[in-house]
C-alpha cells in the first residue's frame, strides 16, 4: 500500500476561540500539529523558526474592523518572512472584495466564515499540496498562471478511481475544462462535486484568475441579492460600505454555485437575468455593473427532481447544463473502492502513526459489497475508524463498523431521534452528560458527519457542536 503525503503542520490565526477550536477539530484530518493563536504577532516567531504547510489567518481582528487592513498586513510579513509561505485568508461572508484583494497581494486561496467543512478540507488540501510543490521545486513563489488553491503545475487531479465511469467523468472534464461553457455537475453527498469544480477551474483558460465559491443552501433568501449581486454603503442598515457581490468578485474567472437546487423557486429569475444579461445592479444602486464568468453548478437533487418545473425553472437548467456531468455512487464503481481504501488507510497510517496493515481479499469484498449512502465520504471516515481500531497484522471488517441494510434514514426531527437514543431511561441511568454524549454521535453518525446537518437537528450552532464534540472525544 503506497504511503500518502503527509502534512505535518498548519498554523490558525483568528481572534475567536470557537474558530480556533472548530479548525483544529476539522483539520486534524490532515496535519500533525495544529497550532492555534489569537493574534498574528504571536505566530510569527513560530513562522520563523519553522515555517509551516499553510497558514489559515483572519482578515480582521480589531473590535468593529471591516477593512482587512490588518489581515493584509499580516499578510505581506508573513510573505516576507518566508516568500513561499502558502496563506488562507478567512473572511466573513461579506468580505468577498477583501478575500479577492488579499489574493491579489499574494494569499493563495479565501475560506469565508461560516465555512463548510468539506469546502474548507479541500481548500487547505490543496493548498498544502501547492506549498510541497513549490519546495520540492526549489521555491521561488507561486508561478505565473498557477491557481489559487490548487496544486501547481504537473500536480495531479485529487480525483481517484479507474473504473469506466470514472473515465467518463474525467473525459468530460478535459473535454469541457478548456471551455467557457457553463456545467452542471450532478452526484449524491459525498461523490466529491467541488473536487470537480475545482478541476475544471484548473484546466481553463480562466485558470489564473480567482474560483469563487457561493453554497446556495447556506446562504439565507434575504440576503442573496446582496451576496451575489452586493450593495452600496447605505443600501440598508448594516451596510457601512460598499461590498462587491459574488458574480462581480468572480469577474474573469470561475463562479461555483454549488447546491443550485436548494435556491428557492421564488429566487431563480434573478439568477437566470443575472445570468442572462451578464450584469448584476447592487443593492442600492442606480446602475447596473458587467461581469465576465464562467458557471460551474452542483446539486444532489436527481436529474427527475431538476425536470420538475414545480421546484426549478427549467430556462435557468438549460442555461447551466451547456455540458452535464453526472458524478456516479460508490455503490456503481465498486471496482475503485480498493484502490481509494488503500489511499484513505495510508494517510490515516501516517496521521495516527499507525502500521501499515494488509487488507485481505475478504475486507476488500465486504467493503465492495456495501452500499456506502455517504459515498467516498463515508468511506473515508470508515477508513480512518479502521486505523484507530485495529489491533491485528491486517484489517478485518468489524474494523470498518459495517452495518447491515445501509440504506441511508429518512431525516426525523430531533424530539425522535431523542426516542431513539434513549427511549426510556432506566432510573439508575440518568446521566445527563452520557446522554448528551449518545445523542451528538448519534446525530453525527445519522448524517455522515456533516457537522451543517447535525447541528441542525440537535438545535445546535456549529461552533457549540464542535464544543460538545471536543468535550466528548468525538
Amino acid at each position: 500500500m503506497a504511503r500518502a503525503t503527509r502534512y505535518s503542520r498548519c498554523i490558525v490565526i483568528d481572534d475567536d476561540p470557537d474558530i480556533l477550536l472548530s479548525a483544529r477539530l476539522l483539520l486534524r484530518e490532515l496535519f500533525a500539529e495544529i497550532e492555534p493563536y489569537q493574534s498574528p504577532a504571536e505566530a510569527m516567531d513560530s513562522i520563523r523558526r519553522s515555517p509551516p504547510d499553510v497558514i489559515l489567518l483572519d482578515a480582521n481582528f480589531g473590535r468593529g474592523a471591516t477593512n482587512a487592513a490588518e489581515g493584509f498586513h499580516w499578510l505581506g510579513e508573513f510573505l516576507a518572512a518566508d516568500p513561499d509561505a502558502v496563506v488562507v485568508m478567512i473572511t466573513a461572508h461579506a468580505g468577498i472584495s477583501v478575500a479577492v484583494e488579499a489574493m491579489k497581494r499574494g494569499a493563495t486561496d479565501f475560506v469565508s466564515k461560516p465555512w463548510s467543512n468539506e469546502r474548507l478540507l479541500t481548500t487547505v488540501r490543496t493548498a498544502a499540496a501547492l506549498r510541497n510543490s513549490r519546495v520540492e521545486s526549489g521555491g521561488g513563489g507561486q508561478a505565473e498562471g498557477a491557481v489559487p488553491g490548487a496544486p501547481a503545475g504537473g500536480a495531479t487531479s485529487p480525483l481517484l478511481g479507474r473504473s469506466p465511469a470514472m473515465e467518463r467523468v474525467y473525459s468530460l472534464i478535459e473535454r469541457a475544462g478548456p471551455t467557457d461553457a457553463n456545467v452542471l455537475i450532478l452526484g449524491e453527498n459525498g461523490t466529491g462535486k467541488e473536487l470537480v469544480a475545482r478541476e475544471l477551474h484548473r484546466r481553463s483558460r480562466r485558470a489564473n484568475k480567482v474560483l469563487v465559491s457561493v453554497d446556495l443552501g447556506a446562504v439565507a433568501e434575504t440576503l442573496f441579492d446582496s451576496e451575489l449581486f452586493g450593495h452600496v454603503k447605505g443600501a440598508f442598515t448594516d451596510a457601512k460600505g460598499d461590498r462587491e457581490g459574488r458574480m462581480k468578485a468572480a469577474d474573469g474567472g470561475t463562479l461555483f454555485l454549488d447546491e443550485i437546487g436548494n435556491l428557492p423557486l421564488h429566487l431563480q429569475p434573478k439568477l437566470l437575468t443575472a445570468l442572462e444579461q451578464r450584469q448584476v445592479t447592487p443593492v442600492g444602486a442606480n446602475r447596473p455593473v458587467g461581469f465576465d464568468i464562467r458557471v460551474v453548478a452542483a446539486t444532489n437533487l436527481s436529474p427527475a427532481a431538476l425536470a420538475d418545473e414545480q421546484r426549478f425553472r427549467q430556462d435557468l437548467l438549460f442555461r447551466l447544463n451547456t455540458v452535464e456531468i453526472e458524478l456516479p455512487p460508490l455503490r456503481e464503481r465498486p471496482e475503485d473502492i480498493r484502490l481509494l481504501a488503500e489511499t484513505f488507510l495510508g494517510q490515516y497510517a501516517e496521521k495516527y502513526d499507525k502500521p501499515m496493515r494488509e487488507l485481505p481479499p475478504g475486507v476488500v469484498a465486504a467493503l465492495e459489497a456495501h452500499d456506502w449512502p455517504g459515498n467516498v465520504r463515508a468511506l473515508r471516515h470508515a477508513c480512518e475508524r479502521a486505523v484507530i481500531l485495529s489491533d491485528g497484522n491486517t484489517y478485518s471488517e468489524e474494523d470498518f463498523s459495517l452495518t447491515r441494510g445501509s440504506a441511508r434514514p429518512a431525516a426525523a426531527p430531533v424530539s425522535d431521534l431523542v426516542a431513539t437514543i434513549i427511549p426510556e431511561p432506566a432510573v439508575d441511568n440518568l446521566n445527563l452528560e452520557r446522554a448528551e454524549k449518545q445523542m451528538v454521535e448519534q446525530a453525527l453518525k445519522k448524517h455522515h458527519y456533516n457537522i451543517s446537518l447535525a447541528a441542525q437537528e440537535l438545535g445546535l450552532t456549529r461552533a457549540s457542536l464542535y464544543r460538545r464534540m471536543d468535550k466528548h472525544g468525538l
